[in-house]
């Protein structure tokens, strides 16, 4: 069996191993494949059978063009980068990898919230500059720190993450309130379930874990902004389209939000004239929420298992049944 991976470096960037993999027959792996290139990618593709992809796009052409593929993983839980229809008519199961970053996400939603609380790096490199070591009092801080207990956190999607983050904010000490198509014993366990208009009239603090829809592509936007609080927080490390740039970088500089912290953008590599990148108070990260070294483990494991699935006649995780 011939195994193609189009894109690994971001997955395994050199301290994980593809040796599970190798047990099912040839495998190469190329760190980058470009995007755009369709040619490219049908070339390195060739007469696999298997094919792992991240985010290199694998249209109905390209899918049609491959002579021997059977088997389509993504090293994702999106997999809108794959035609799962073209595949489908094919009769080629398209897998993805659910699941296995909910802790990273959630601890990765609370440490940007916390940054924006404490500017821990920020005072951290003050003091290597000598900051502390020339001050005339015995401490400064150079922003306000904020203390979480007590505030109200609002989570919009409360899923396996969004209850991941829902009980770290709880164990600070927060009200944690939630927002979801689905409530459910667990979630109701960690916090009261709440429409969307109460949740922004209340929430201190709003994070973002739903998935994209049509529904709440461009939710955060220059009227929902206006229900909020003053000196409201959002934290989104889910998909950039929830958020309309320019509206929140006109409410962050005019202050009515405090601050944001986000791991995605709309647009990804970030472009230069995003107006996040000049509005006040906003921190960007890229979207590293997932990346953990036990986090990206744990893809590996699954992204093996779904081709033993697929292998043994039962295969899992298939998104285009």
């Amino acid at each position: 069996m011939k195994i193609v991976v189009l894109d690994g470096y971001t997955e395994n960037p050199g301290d994980l191993s593809w040796e599970g993999l190798e047990q099912f027959g040839e495998v190469t792996v190329y760190d980058r494949t470009p995007l755009n290139d369709e040619e490219e990618i049908r070339k390195r593709i060739g007469d696999a059978e298997v094919v792992y992809t991240n985010k290199t796009p694998l249209s109905a052409a390209t899918i049609a063009a491959a002579p021997n593929l059977k088997f389509i993983s993504v090293l994702a839980t999106g997999y809108n980068v794959v035609d799962v229809a073209a595949a489908k008519e094919k009769g080629i199961p398209v897998t993805n990898i659910p699941t296995y970053g909910t802790a990273a996400v959630g601890q990765f939603a609370i440490a940007l919230l916390l940054e924006i609380c404490h500017h821990i790096g920020h005072h951290s490199k003050t003091v290597h500059e000598g900051k502390w070591e020339n001050c005339e009092d015995w401490c400064y801080w150079d922003y306000p720190l904020i203390e979480l207990a007590g505030k109200t956190m609002g989570i919009i999607g409360f899923g396996r993450i969004g209850q991941a983050t829902g009980r770290i904010a709880k164990a600070l000490g927060m009200k944690v309130i939630a927002n979801d198509q689905f409530e459910s014993e667990a979630g109701k366990e960690i916090a009261e379930y709440v429409d969307r208009e109460t949740l922004f009239a209340q929430a201190d603090v709003i994070a973002l874990h739903c998935p994209l829809f049509p529904s709440t592509e461009g939710m955060i936007n220059r009227e929902n902004i206006a229900k909020m609080k003053d000196g409201v927080i959002i934290l989104n490390n889910s998909r950039g389209p929830l958020i309309v740039e320019q509206d929140l970088a006109d409410a962050l500089n005019s202050g009515k939000v405090y601050a944001a912290g986000l791991d995605v953008v709309s647009t990804e590599p970030i472009k230069g004239d995003n107006p996040l990148l000049k509005a006040k108070n906003c921190f960007i990260t890229p979207h590293i929420s997932w990346a953990p070294k036990e986090s990206r483990q744990r893809l590996m494991n699954i992204a093996v298992d779904n081709l033993k699935a697929y292998v043994d006649g039962a295969p899992v995780n298939v998104v285009n049944l």
